[in-house]
């Protein structure tokens, strides 16, 4: 690499919720993965925390998409507005009179079909990715937690993100089961939000769904610690009064309860398939837990009651796929599970 300077490298989690890049093994940008296009002009206003805080505020000649749903790139063109956006936020930080070569992995959700998989690929490049890599997200959780994904030893990772909670066993650097299971942070958001319509007849938009479920999300009544219970206001649904109301953690653990259920059944439907060796070696060293999904109170606790195998929350989860994307991007020449 003789001019290593023209050369830029970046490890992107296009999440659903949030996209991180990471570069020099350091985050250079923390933000939600949402858009904001003028109608007229489709051209972005805005993006990431900025087009957020336009959600569900927005007039008719504004709409803010969020271009990934359920991990993959659901809306093309919104997509590569927001990675070419997000890439020159972290470039003009650096001024340089070449157009560096970019070197980007992107991680994808384990169960992404061939499409999926291209279009990611397609967004990157056309965002300006000269050599671009791709990394399953398990694997990435995998490496992010900091686990020796290449020895021939069963490790077993649960990432619950915004769309999808992946779900894999690794061994010899490659992914032997898996499953991808559309319950994540979103329908948990939309749980709480149906539960506040039916049990307390007040109608919250998404943003305060999120709110609640960040301040007293728990999937267990009986925590060690318990937070405060939560204040919201919104409209009747019957009459569109103002309407007061206090959620206690104990409320969102119950209207949680079949969302967390389904990934249970997720992960005793991975160890079902999971070689007998490879399963105890999981036994002996637990299930690590990632993502933002894993910050809901009691979770560890409750898949450990559950399943009998010891859970642990990854350290930091919100950021753990980002920083395995970014020990991938040091090792691109060696890792064989990199697709080009």
């Amino acid at each position: 690499m003789g001019f290593s300077f023209l050369t830029q490298e970046l490890a992107i989690d296009l999440g659903t919720a949030n996209t991180v890049i990471f570069q020099n093994d350091q985050i250079v940008l923390d933000e939600p993965s949402i858009v904001a296009i003028d109608n007229s002009t489709g051209k972005a206003l805005a993006l990431g925390q900025k087009a957020k805080l336009m959600q569900e505020r927005e007039n008719p000649g504004i709409k803010t998409i969020r271009p990934l749903k359920d991990g993959v790139i659901a809306d093309f063109n919104a997509a590569e507005m927001m990675i070419r956006g997000f890439i020159k936020q972290v470039n003009s930080k650096r001024r340089s009179l070449f157009q560096p070569n970019l070197k980007i992995v992107v991680g994808i959700p384990s169960g992404s079909t061939e499409v999926e998989i291209r279009a990611v690929r397609d967004s990157t490049e056309h965002a300006g990715g000269r050599d671009v890599y791709l990394i399953y997200e398990p694997m990435a959780s995998a490496l992010g937690i900091g686990l020796d994904v290449e020895a021939p030893k069963g490790n077993m990772v649960v990432d619950i993100g915004g769309g999808t909670t992946e779900i894999a066993v690794i061994s010899l650097g490659g992914i032997v089961v898996q499953d991808s299971i559309k319950v994540a942070g979103d329908v948990f958001t939309n749980d709480i939000q149906m539960y506040l319509r039916q049990q307390h007849n007040i109608k919250v938009g998404q943003i305060t769904a999120e709110k609640i479920k960040i301040a007293i999300g728990a999937v267990i009544p009986n925590l060690e610690e318990e937070p405060e219970p939560y204040n919201i206001t919104g409209p009747n649904l019957m009459t569109a009064h103002p309407v007061h109301a206090t959620i206690t953690h104990q409320e969102i653990a119950h209207c949680l309860d079949k969302s967390v259920a389904r990934i249970e059944s997720g992960i005793i439907h991975v160890l079902e398939q999971t070689p007998p060796e490879l399963y105890s070696d999981i036994v002996e060293n637990g299930i690590h837990l990632a993502g933002g999904g894993s910050l809901l109170r009691g979770l560890a606790n409750r898949l450990t009651e559950k399943i009998n195998i010891p859970f642990h929350v990854a350290e930091d989860p919100l950021r753990v796929v980002a920083r395995g994307t970014c020990l991938a991007l040091k090792n691109t020449e060696n890792y064989t599970f990199l697709m080009r």
